[in-house]
């Protein structure tokens, strides 16, 4: 079964607040889902944490290496393609190009051998995952009215981020946790991002461990992204000095530049994000790599639908990932699957038991968010 045809179809018109410096808007597009079609077989789905333009020009770049390609052997194909872009973008927007077309090559295998992609890379350690709420932080009086609506669907789980925490004083940063944690109350789990890699981020080392001494006050279960991207020295400071567990890991790609970061002790906790890093097949060696070190894989799953289904097989796959990420409010996680997501009595997430990713993607949807072509539309109501 070969690849015919990748197509791109960019996410705007309800794109969520990122809670970065330079905010986006909802017409801007910074997340893309892929078609992956095969000659005479299943068309799978991938999503790429990367704007529209990018992810059409480097499929330019890649189309002679992945044009007529083995479509079920998603591993060798997307090592093939990294092995031939090196000079053009390891790490930048063709990695993260690549990161879609693998995730849809393991859709497309899935669905072919009639297996849920969580027991194709080596079987299911769970059948179920906790869900944590991914929201922005606000000011301390409007995090009781931005947490309640979420945890009344079900959620036991939070994290908050990015917002005034860190920009403006300790009162500040203290007063928004201590208010979200009342909120969610003492039996959920609370975390904190601070968003160390937003433009120009202001603090280091002796805010990060002051900031981590009070939120151990507050119970938090762990402090993303506390310290700037490459910090990497001061981030193995922090974790062996840290109260509670150090988390980050979202801004890096493939696997070699995960190893030094997991290698050195960085991280308690490593998220890597499968839209970004080169899909399943990269992320699974970055989650063996943790695992044999002792640190915890979680994946960072601010992104689309198709990211969070991948996400739920990956946490399927490894014995100690027992939480996915969810970006609340999000359409492009809530419509574009056909059914919606639903959580259970006790706040967990069912994993797709069925072939591939277990995801199907309403076209009605994906149509409204990205303006597909009609002749492209009939061609995938149709195949």
């Amino acid at each position: 079964m070969k690849i015919r045809n990748i197509l791109a179809f960019g996410l705007r018109g309800k794109t969520p607040e990122g809670g970065w410096s330079n905010e986006i808007q909802p017409e801007d597009c910074v997340h893309t889902l892929i078609a992956v079609q095969t000659d005479g077989g299943p068309t799978g789905w991938g999503s790429v944490f990367t704007s529209e333009d990018l992810v059409k020009a480097s499929l330019q770049v890649l189309r002679p290496l992945y044009a007529g390609e083995e479509a079920l052997e998603p591993q060798r194909v997307a090592e093939k393609l990294h092995q031939n872009t090196f000079w053009q973008g390891r790490g930048g927007s063709i990695t993260h190009t690549i990161s879609g077309i693998d995730i849809a090559l393991w859709d497309i295998l899935g669905k072919v051998t009639g297996q849920p992609v969580g027991r194709l890379l080596g079987g299911r350690y769970r059948q179920r995952v906790r869900p944590y709420a991914s929201l922005l932080m606000r000011e301390p009086e409007r995090m009781a009215e931005e947490l309640l609506p979420v945890k009344a669907q079900g959620f036991r789980a939070f994290k908050i981020g990015w917002g005034p925490f860190g920009r403006r004083d300790r009162q500040t940063d203290e007063a928004i946790v201590r208010a979200a944690r009342q909120a969610v109350g003492g039996d959920s789990l609370l975390m904190v991002d601070a968003g160390g890699s937003d433009a120009y981020w202001p603090n280091g080392y002796q805010w990060a461990i002051r900031t981590a001494g009070m939120l151990a006050d507050y119970d938090v279960h762990w402090f993303e992204e506390a310290l700037r991207p490459d910090a990497l020295e001061d981030f193995v400071a922090l974790r062996r000095a840290s109260k509670v567990h150090i988390a980050g890991g979202e801004v890096l790609t493939r696997r070699q530049a995960f190893q030094p970061w997991i290698e050195r002790g960085a991280f308690d906790i490593v998220q890597p994000d499968v839209t970004k890093v080169g899909g399943i097949s990269e992320e699974r060696r970055i989650a063996q790599m943790a695992w044999d070190h002792g640190v915890r894989f979680i994946p960072h799953g601010w992104n689309t639908a198709v990211g969070l289904a991948a996400d739920l097989h990956l946490a399927s796959a490894f014995p100690d990932t027992n939480l996915v990420e969810y970006l609340t409010g999000s359409p492009f996680i809530d419509e574009l699957a056909a059914g919606g997501w639903r959580l259970d009595e006790e706040g967990m997430l069912p994993i797709p038991e069925t072939p591939g990713l277990g995801l199907t993607i309403d076209l009605d949807a994906l149509d409204r968010y990205s303006n597909v072509p009609a002749a492209t539309m009939r061609e995938l109501r149709n195949p």
